[in-house]
């Protein structure tokens, strides 16, 4: 068995390493530079107790991006000199976020181990490559993200730090074939598990037990269920006149693509698109919205540049990690905020998971308001959070919270602590096959546009579209998200410039900066983003985004209520485009910005 030594080295800390939203993400280059992952993955440990450290096991993988293969064999060596005792890593360092989350809660070991938690080395939808973004963040025993009391003093702890501990003289673990490795350190035996990738997450997806506690986890006493019924998505997609198209955009999601839809659901292998995870994900940008996923959207009937005569029924995207969807019907685009409102309105009678009823449901601040009204007509409990899913998870875990989704293509339930890309496509595959039960091939099939215009014909729709202006200049951001403060102190002075805009926009009632009481452990979370609440249930939300590696990103959210069954089909761009002026004019974007126009429209 070959042997270490542990190895205290001195290093000086980096003033940078203030994890956003999702971890810490900055260009490779600077995660290159000498002890830059060491410090953060350091500190990390300095901030977890010593008794969860010793002993423990714990998690390393990711969506498989450029660098990561280097930082898996620095953040091994690291694991090793603090004590840990075993890590787990998904065959080729791959496991996706969601995957990483249900690994957490649910793998078992040889020995009867679980992990206390994990290094998810991911900058989710951001490019890949030499000159593109890597990042890391750190989930918790509950298989969520670190919550901010912790980030906050891995971040402090990173401005002071002074030394590393590492078993420098650890080989590089073979991390592609699948099996274990053994060495001996100083305080004994240390391993490295490499296991199929896909393993945890589908059998979860198949399979639901309870323990005794009430917590649904996947291997404890009593069988009560399955997630999906996968039986039936099968039949649906076995139907001749149902087409199918999965784009894992060159991201991990290719590995669970091609074992649940090809292996698990006897799809077509011509329906999967970029399903070989890459390093810099093809040369593109793994990001699932209508600007980034081109093929697809080309695919599905929705590119002028590229008429297709016959376009698949149902598409679907991921992102790099695999935790965010899009979902597409034949030419037609569901919204994110929509998708998460129609999977809740569906959830009972399509999802077994879901056949005893929702506990609740949850949005983030900047969705639109779609689910609220599904929330009011279903007598659900109803929650509006931050921006970050580690606040759903507090919900999660205290049992008040079932589904929840962001308008940042971000969808899931309680079965993990993370979005779900996978699980939000099988959930609409679901309530197709469900609203399909009963209908012949000789007859109409229900389409994704028929479940959509269903939907808003009962709860009304939220028009709805999202400006994201990319690499602002970060001081000019703040003044114009200052200027906007500023501006919210007198109401009829913004109902005054707003009638000079457009005299047809309803009165502003309401404008502050979103503030939330967590009602479970009662945390304070401000300065959440901008808000402008309309007369007539219209919002106007400004946030600066804390997903980028450099730069700032704002992003402007529009949103406008018609409940008129006769003015539902109204185009989009039709229905916003009095907000869209009014919001360009109130935040003088492109006098603070310098921009004409947005990077992204979503």
């Amino acid at each position: 068995m070959t042997t270490f030594k542990v190895v205290t080295q001195s290093t000086s800390p980096y003033i940078d390493q203030k994890p956003g939203t999702s971890g810490l993400r900055k260009k490779v280059t600077v995660f290159q530079q000498p002890n830059y992952l060491h410090n953060f993955v350091q500190a990390t440990f300095n901030a977890l107790s010593i008794e969860k450290v010793k002993g423990s096991t714990i998690v390393i993988s990711g969506d498989g991006r450029y660098f990561s293969k280097d930082a898996v064999q620095i953040i091994i060596k690291l694991s090793a000199a603090n004590g840990v005792r075993r890590v787990w890593i998904g065959q080729d360092g791959l496991l996706s976020t969601p995957a990483v989350s249900a690994v957490i809660r649910n793998r078992v070991g040889s020995d009867g181990e679980k992990a206390f938690g994990a290094f998810i080395l991911t900058a989710s939808h951001n490019p890949g490559g030499p000159h593109e973004d890597f990042g890391i963040k750190y989930n918790s025993e509950n298989g969520g993200p670190a919550l901010e009391g912790l980030t906050n003093k891995m971040y402090d702890l990173t401005k002071t730090i002074k030394e590393y501990l590492i078993a420098e003289d650890l080989p590089n673990v073979d991390i592609s074939s699948i099996g274990t490795t053994s060495f001996q350190g100083p305080e004994g035996a240390f391993e490295v598990e490499v296991f199929d990738a896909t393993e945890d997450y589908v059998n979860l997806l198949k399979t639901l037990w309870l323990d005794s506690t009430g917590l649904k986890i996947a291997h404890l006493l009593s069988y009560v269920g399955t997630i999906f019924d996968f039986k039936a998505i099968k039949n649906l997609l076995a139907r001749p006149d149902f087409s199918f198209c999965y784009d894992a955009l060159h991201g991990v999601a290719g590995v669970y693509a091609k074992k649940i839809f090809i292996d698990e659901l006897s799809a077509d292998e011509s329906s999967l698109l970029n399903c070989v995870p890459k390093e810099d994900f093809g040369g593109g940008h793994p990001d699932p919205n209508l600007t980034y996923a081109k093929e697809l959207v080309a695919r599905m009937g929705l590119s002028k540049a590229a008429p297709v005569s016959e376009p698949p029924e149902f598409g679907a995207a991921a992102d790099g990690d695999a935790d965010r969807n899009m979902i597409l019907g034949k030419r037609f685009f569901v919204t994110p905020s929509d998708s998460v409102a129609i999977i809740a309105a569906n959830a009972i009678g399509s999802i077994p998971y879901f056949n005893s009823g929702l506990k609740g449901v949850a949005r983030s601040m900047p969705t639109s308001a779609a689910l609220d009204v599904v929330a009011k007509n279903l007598n659900l409990k109803f929650f509006e959070v931050p921006t970050g899913w580690k606040f759903f998870g507090n919900l999660m875990d205290a049992g008040l919270c079932s589904v929840c989704g962001e308008e940042s293509f971000g969808t899931g339930s309680d079965h993990i602590r993370e979005k779900d890309g996978i699980w939000a496509v099988l959930a609409w595959l679901s309530i197709l096959a469900h609203r399909n039960k009963n209908v012949s091939t000789d007859s109409k099939l229900v389409t994704v546009e028929d479940v959509v215009r269903q939907h808003w014909a009962t709860y009304g729709r939220h028009f709805y579209t999202r400006y994201d202006y990319e690499n602002v200049d970060a001081d000019a951001a703040k003044e114009l998200m200052a200027h906007l403060v500023n501006v919210q102190s007198s109401l009829p002075e913004v109902n005054k410039l707003i009638k000079q805009v457009r005299p047809d926009v309803a009165d502003v009632e309401k404008a502050d900066e979103f503030e939330y009481k967590d009602p479970v452990d009662g945390s304070i979370s401000s300065h959440q983003g901008i808000r402008y609440l309309f007369q007539d249930g219209s919002r106007l939300v400004f946030r600066l985004s804390g997903t980028g590696s450099e730069g700032a990103t704002i992003r402007l959210y529009i949103e406008q209520y018609q409940s008129d069954s006769t003015k539902i089909g109204t185009e989009a761009q039709d229905a916003l485009a009095p907000l869209v002026k009014v919001a360009l004019s109130l935040s003088k974007m492109q006098e603070f910005t310098g921009r004409s126009s947005p990077t992204v429209i979503t």
